[in-house]
C-alpha cells in the first residue's frame, strides 16, 4: 500500500472542505481525483503531501507518516502544482541544476531529466521567456529529479492550451511505465480517462464514485445518449415507446430532447423513421457514449466544468 487516507476531515472556518474520506492508493497505480473547482481535490492532496494537517483521521504514505518520518517522505514524494514560480533570470539547465544540488545529484540525472521533459533544445534558454507549457514540463523535471516513488500532480495542465496539455500527456504517459505511483487532481475528464486507470469523483468533500472508467459507466452510467433539438413539437411522447429506450426528455423552451437507449444502433434507425412520419425538423443530432461529466452530473446535478 503506498497512500492510505482513513477518515480524514479538514474544515476551513464555515466550510466543511473534506468530510469523512477513505482512499487506498496501490504501488503503481494511477489515481485520478476528479471534480470541480472547490471539490476538496487540492485539500486532500495537500494532507497527503503534508502541506495541510487534518483536523482528524490518519494519512500514512509508504507506511510512515508526516508526524515522525517527514525527512523519509520528503525524498519519496514529487510534487508539480498547478502553477510553479521560478528565478526566472536562471536558465532552464541552471534550474534543475539548482534542485538536483538539493538531493546532491549528478548533472547526469540533469541532462536525464531533461530528455524526459523534452527541453533539451531550451537548457540554455532564461525561464522568464519559457512558454506556459514549458514551465509546466520544467516543474514535472523538478518533481521526478529525484525519481521519487510516489508523483502528485494537482490540476497540473489548467490554462494550457490544447497542444501543451497534449504535450504534458505524453511525457507523463511515458513517465508511468517505470511503475512510479502517480495521483492526479483534475477536472478535465479527458486528462483522467488518458492518464490514469482509476478514477475517484468528487464532491463538497466527498467521494462519490471510485473504480475504472468501465467500473463507473456500468454502474452509474446505464445506456447510450441520443442527443436532438427539435423546435417544432415535442416527440419525447412517442420517442418513450420506441425499442431500446430507457428515457426520453425534452425542454420545450430550447427544443432539446435526449433520449438514454440501451443500443444506439439498435433506437436510431427507429428514432430517424419517427421524425420523418411527423414530419419534424431536426436541426442537431448526436449520438454518443456516456461521459464522466454526464455521471458526475447524473450523481451531483452540477457539471465538472462548474
Amino acid at each position: 500500500m503506498t497512500i492510505e487516507v482513513r477518515n480524514v476531515c479538514k474544515s476551513f472556518k464555515d466550510v466543511d472542505a473534506v468530510r469523512n474520506v477513505n482512499l487506498r492508493v496501490e504501488s503503481g497505480e494511477a489515481l485520478a481525483l476528479l471534480g470541480p473547482n472547490g471539490a476538496g481535490k487540492t485539500t486532500l492532496v495537500e494532507m497527503i503531501e503534508g502541506v495541510q494537517i487534518p483536523d482528524s483521521g490518519e494519512i500514512q504514505i509508504l507506511g510512515k507518516s508526516w508526524k515522525n518520518d517527514e525527512h523519509f517522505l520528503r525524498q519519496e514524494i514529487g510534487l508539480a502544482l498547478q502553477e510553479t514560480r521560478f528565478q526566472e533570470r536562471l536558465t532552464v539547465e541552471e534550474t534543475l541544476r539548482l534542485f538536483a544540488s538539493f538531493y546532491q545529484l549528478k548533472k547526469e540525472r540533469t541532462n536525464e531529466v531533461l530528455k524526459i521533459i523534452q527541453l533539451e533544445s531550451k537548457r540554455r534558454t532564461w525561464v522568464v521567456e519559457l512558454s506556459g507549457g514549458q514551465r509546466q514540463r520544467l516543474a514535472l523535471g523538478i518533481a521526478i529529479l529525484p525519481r521519487p516513488r510516489i508523483l502528485i500532480l494537482d490540476e497540473p495542465t489548467t490554462g494550457l492550451d490544447p497542444n501543451a496539455r497534449r504535450d504534458l500527456w505524453k511525457i507523463l504517459e511515458d513517465f508511468k511505465a517505470t511503475g512510479t505511483t502517480l495521483l492526479l487532481t483534475t477536472h478535465y475528464m479527458e486528462e483522467a480517462e488518458f492518464l490514469c486507470e482509476r478514477i475517484v469523483m468528487l464532491d463538497q468533500g466527498k467521494i462519490l464514485a471510485d473504480g475504472t472508467l468501465n467500473q463507473l459507466l456500468d454502474k452509474f452510467g446505464e445506456g447510450d445518449l441520443i442527443e436532438y433539438v427539435i423546435t417544432d413539437a415535442n416527440p419525447s411522447a412517442e420517442a418513450s415507446s420506441l425499442c431500446g429506450v430507457i428515457s426520453s426528455n425534452w425542454n420545450s423552451e430550447t427544443g432539446q430532447g435526449l433520449l438514454t437507449v440501451n443500443s444506439i444502433s439498435e433506437t436510431l434507425p427507429a428514432f430517424l423513421d419517427l421524425i420523418k412520419s411527423s414530419a419534424l425538423t431536426l436541426s442537431s443530432l448526436e449520438c454518443r457514449r456516456r461521459t464522466l461529466d454526464d455521471l458526475f452530473l447524473a450523481m451531483s446535478g452540477r457539471h465538472l466544468d462548474e
